[in-house]
């Protein structure tokens, strides 16, 4: 529940598809997997509460799951006290770092520091070097600031402001006739779920896209749909999945046929997708391990090349980051198949290590 429900509730679709798949491929040695869903409610607080629950009570092998930077950490120091394998499916950069990490710790998720990178890339050079961001002011909204004033760098970009509004805003009017006088080039709405939505809406409605490009780190398709056509027309922004992949990517094809047949039609949205591969990976490792035994998976997760749903992947060994491709991707009001077209694919940045901060910087010594 709050504010990234929709988002929450594909996951957990996706990931019943996952626990399916193995059980009717046979599970682990006949024994099946069990899938327990427990609401964080977007609370650090909370995700901790039940986390301990989980492991404690219900006695869980391994936890997959949060949706924000601050209870994935949550949820991650949990499990690194109870030596449970954790793997994580929303974006931080804190969680590769040395000070949260640990053995337990996977990240199936992009991180802010891969999404606005990309982003970056692509943009900057296209649309101008003048940048306005509108920051969530948590730990996502500062990271990907952070990451794409470290990608605009060497593409010669200034920061003209960085406007930082509380998690959960739903009016934006405050904010709009200084983005406008500063007259950037590039307007970067660093936010999620329904703030995405609603200052997507009024930057539209306040007409800041006759003068600037907006563009955002995530675009996610939860928020396209819920905000429209209108609202999100010329938006570019990175992705971790769009269903709309599979004329181009064949295991996309494969999850969304299998995602519409469970769920009479609809396609998953990015971070349902997550749900998905974030279970996969783990018990996928488990059937390579041939064991439960935690030490075993992790080793086994550590050598794990895969391919769910959107190409090609691995963990890289340092901070068990999963090296995946960025989908960058320009959000369409005209020209639509159906009511799910509603992006063009860019670009595709392919899985590389060297689009990662070095494991050296993020205090993991060779």
């Amino acid at each position: 529940t709050g504010p990234f429900s929709a988002e929450a509730q594909d996951q957990v679709r996706a990931a019943e598809l996952a626990i399916k798949e193995f059980n009717d491929a046979g599970g682990f040695n006949g024994r099946k997997a069990e899938l327990l869903v427990r609401d964080d409610k977007l609370n650090p607080g909370e995700a901790a509460t039940r986390t301990l629950e989980l492991i404690e009570k219900d006695k869980v092998d391994y936890v997959v799951g949060s949706l924000s930077a601050a209870t994935q950490l949550s949820i991650n120091a949990v499990c690194k006290e109870r030596k449970i394998i954790f793997n994580s499916i929303s974006q931080s950069d804190a969680i590769n770092e040395v000070k949260d990490w640990s053995i337990y710790t996977f990240h199936e998720a992009l991180n802010p520091h891969m999404t606005a990178g990309a982003v970056a890339r692509y943009a900057f050079p296209k649309f101008g070097k003048k940048i306005v961001y509108l920051t969530a002011d948590y730990a996502y909204g500062h990271e990907m600031v952070r990451g794409f004033e470290r990608a605009g760098k060497s593409l010669g970009a200034t920061t003209l402001a960085d406007i930082r509004h509380p998690l959960g805003t739903s009016d934006y009017s405050a904010f709009l006739p200084r983005i406008k006088a500063l007259n950037p080039d590039i307007l970067v709405l660093c936010n999620f779920g329904r703030d995405l939505v609603n200052s997507a809406k009024q930057c539209t409605d306040f007409g800041l896209k006759s003068s600037m490009k907006i563009i955002t780190p995530v675009l996610l398709y939860t928020a396209r749909q819920a905000g429209g056509p209108e609202a999100f027309e010329g938006i570019l922004g990175g992705t971790s999945y769009y269903w709309g992949m599979e004329d181009r990517v064949p295991s996309a094809k494969a999850f969304n046929d299998k995602f519409r047949k469970a769920y009479n039609g609809i396609v998953p949205s990015d971070y349902g997708a997550l749900g998905y591969a974030g279970i996969l990976s783990v018990l996928q490792a488990v059937k390579n391990a041939k064991s439960t035994d935690t030490p075993r998976v992790i080793a086994a997760m550590e050598q794990l090349k895969y391919d769910w749903y959107k190409g090609p992947q691995f963990y890289r060994k340092c901070d068990h980051q999963s090296v995946q491709s960025v989908i960058v991707i320009e959000s369409k009001s005209k020209n639509m198949k159906d009511k799910n077209d509603v992006f063009n694919v860019l670009a595709i940045d392919g899985p590389d290590e060297k689009t990662l901060r070095s494991c050296d910087e993020l205090g993991h010594k060779a």
